[in-house]
């Protein structure tokens, strides 16, 4: 079972994570081909420290993209496949009797890692899917009322076909709240899918081994990084409307919670340092919307046979809310928000 890592890591600053950040999109971009919107996304909610759900058809890269991101990370990668018959227990580990001993071992399950792949996580009943919940909140797992750790880092991608495919189950709103962002790749264009076939016929073999281009340390100090980033009360405030305007919208029967809010400000201030700015700009809260709010939307079900989405109604309020005219970097009336909450005021 790994050990969670109890040091701290050395201490960067916002232009080397920034570095970094460029060079694993770079080197995740020799696998994952035309996607460098979706996995800018996919790195904006690592380095936020959330989860992600890549949602999709079968096919377009999302497994590949999980590992991908493992290797160029640095982190140690395990697999789940979630299939109907899988139990709580074969993802959390269990205790087992060593007849040697007389006494009950704990195995730790495929959680016990830096980066899980939970494989069509919607292909699994929600008894299943919920034992994911405690790990992707408090960063442990209780079995049988003992609770154990789990390493540092430790982030879930997780993928998904969407929910009209067959053999699918819902994910419970409590389960889908958990992950940061939902992301979906979408299908290549046709100069993409011949780029796919032309590197793999290059390389001669299926698979394709990347360089690590960070260690965990280096992830957990990028990570920090992200918190000096300056973020103008405007912009939070633009970050809070968004949400709130979820929950009077006409078409939904419930909105966004709080929780809504901080991930739009938390993925947007990664995405700014991922864009290589220490400063929060609306154009960065827009990009991660639809990510970070489209799945906490739950529309009325009466317009569901009527295409009416969470996407779709992100894509509303997007028009619809003022967007603030702070200038870019510069404080605006209302000052920014520091690092520790403080506020500043020009």
């Amino acid at each position: 079972m790994s050990e969670p890592r109890g040091d701290t890591p050395a201490r960067i600053d916002i232009a080397r994570a920034s570095e970094l950040a460029g060079r694993v999109l770079d080197e995740v971009d020799r696998a994952v081909v035309g996607k460098r919107e979706a996995l800018t996304l996919v790195l904006a909610g690592i380095l936020a420290g959330g989860h992600v759900l890549m949602e999709d058809f079968p096919g377009l890269g999302k497994t590949l993209a999980a590992r991908s991101f493992a290797q160029a990370l640095g982190l140690d990668f395990k697999r789940a496949q979630f299939t109907p018959d899988l139990l709580p227990g074969d993802i959390t580990g269990s205790f087992i009797f060593d007849q040697r001993t007389g006494d009950f071992e704990f195995r730790a399950g495929p959680l016990f890692t830096g980066l899980l792949l939970a494989d069509e996580i919607n292909r699994t009943p929600p008894k299943t899917q919920a034992a994911l919940l405690e790990a992707m909140q408090e960063k442990q797992v209780t079995v049988e009322g003992r609770t154990f750790q789990l390493p540092r880092p430790f982030h879930v991608l997780a993928t998904a076909n969407p929910v009209e495919y067959e053999g699918t189950y819902p994910l419970p709103e409590a389960q889908l709240d958990r992950f940061l962002m939902r992301v979906s790749f979408g299908y290549p264009s046709l100069e993409q899918e011949w780029q796919i076939l032309a590197n793999r016929m290059a390389r001669q073999q299926e698979e394709q081994v990347l360089d690590a281009v960070v260690t965990p340390d280096e992830l957990l100090a990028m990570q920090a990084a992200i918190e000096a980033t300056v973020v103008d009360e405007s912009v939070g405030r633009y970050c809070v409307a968004l949400t709130a305007a979820t929950r009077t919208h006409g078409d939904v029967l419930m909105g966004a919670s709080p929780r809504g809010a901080l991930g739009l400000l938390l993925c947007a201030r990664a995405y700014a340092v991922v864009d290589g700015r220490d400063y929060v700009t609306p154009e960065d809260v827009k990009a991660v919307a639809h990510a970070v709010l489209a799945h906490r939307i739950t529309v009325k079900p009466e317009l569901w046979m009527s295409n009416v989405s969470g996407a779709g109604v992100v894509a509303s309020i997007l028009r619809t809310v003022d967007t603030p005219s702070a200038r870019e970097g510069a404080a605006g009336s209302g000052g920014t928000v520091g690092p520790r909450g403080e506020r500043h005021v020009p």
